[in-house]
């Protein structure tokens, strides 16, 4: 254990989300009644009171410009974060600590400020399911992973959405401690140490935009409507009226994959949604399409990193429909 105090700097900030905040601080909390001596700092950009989400006020310990050490800075999200611009004031609070901080770590998008303070620049991170392409797409420098609950790349650590912030914390613990103390914690707390999966168990169904090309918005229309049948590529060209080849390479265009991709992740979701009602993994298998429990199981480990009746146990609304 570390001879002295373990200082973390959490930064808040106004519309900052009160779970980003208190899950990462009851795990360090939790950690040293196991035996860890963490110091939690509220740190505001400018040492005022801020409002969470909720409209909770946070009375913060001081301001960005009067913190001098820290051994971790972590920064949580809010969903206005997402927005074009972020407060000036913010990422310069953020750029400031992060020298006076070995370890960084963000919540959910809470990555936006990181990255706008240059800190993923060639870099891998993550951040909520919802927001990856948008941070990807206005951070062209970083890595960005969809599916992941966390990343470390480094010193840098940034995490999916709010209760992925208590994985994260979850594993600085270990990372300090060890992984009894960690386990300790969890066990504690009633959550994973290791959370088996990623991010897409959890996010809706992916949705692919409309195709501009006619012929393939049909086709796709009746892949959706059954997605059971036997839908060879042949078949499907058959059905649009139009080559293997062209067919191919209108998925290649217009969705950016190939047939036999598209019609296994609209399978997937069908999968998904039937698991959500409380079907069988066999029955399941035969009404989206997959035809044999193996099959299933090898798409969703593919795509979900889990089992189906993993998944099952996780999300289902019902007990049993049939």
């Amino acid at each position: 254990m570390t001879s002295r105090p373990h200082v973390v700097g959490v930064l808040v900030f106004p519309g900052v989300t009160l779970l980003d905040v208190a899950g990462p601080s009851e795990v360090f909390t939790e950690a040293n009644r196991c035996g860890a001596d963490y110091r939690i700092t509220l740190i505001s950009p400018d040492g005022a009171p801020v409002r969470s989400s909720t409209g909770l006020r946070f009375d913060v310990d001081r301001a960005a410009a009067d913190t001098h050490k820290l051994d971790t800075l972590v920064v949580p999200g809010s969903e206005e974060l997402v927005a074009a611009t972020l407060p000036t004031e913010l990422v310069c609070a953020v750029t400031r600590l992060a020298q006076r901080a070995p370890r960084v770590a963000s919540v959910c998008t809470g990555a936006f400020v990181l990255a706008a303070a240059g800190l993923l620049d060639g870099r891998r991170a993550t951040t909520h399911w919802r927001h990856a392409a948008a941070l990807q797409r206005r951070n062209p420098g970083v890595e960005v992973d969809p599916d992941a609950i966390f990343v470390t790349d480094g010193p840098i650590m940034t995490s999916a959405g709010i209760t992925a912030g208590i994985d994260l914390t979850l594993h600085l613990v270990e990372q300090d401690h060890g992984p009894a103390l960690a386990r300790e914690v969890a066990r504690s707390l009633v959550v994973f140490l290791q959370r088996p999966g990623g991010q897409s168990q959890f996010s809706v169904p992916i949705r692919t935009p409309a195709p501009q090309d006619n012929t393939l918005r049909t086709l796709l229309d009746t892949i959706h409507t059954d997605p059971t049948r036997d839908y060879t590529v042949p078949v499907l060209a058959a059905l649009a009226n139009t080559s293997s080849r062209q067919l191919t390479r209108l998925f290649r265009r217009e969705l950016g994959t190939t047939p036999a991709r598209y019609l296994e992740r609209v399978r997937l979701e069908q999968a998904q949604m039937l698991l959500d009602q409380g079907h069988s993994v066999t029955a399941t298998a035969a009404r989206s399409g997959f035809g044999s429990d193996d099959t299933l199981r090898r798409a969703f480990h593919h795509h979900l990193g889990i089992a189906p009746s993993t998944y099952q146990h996780r999300f289902t609304t019902t007990t049993e429909p049939e």
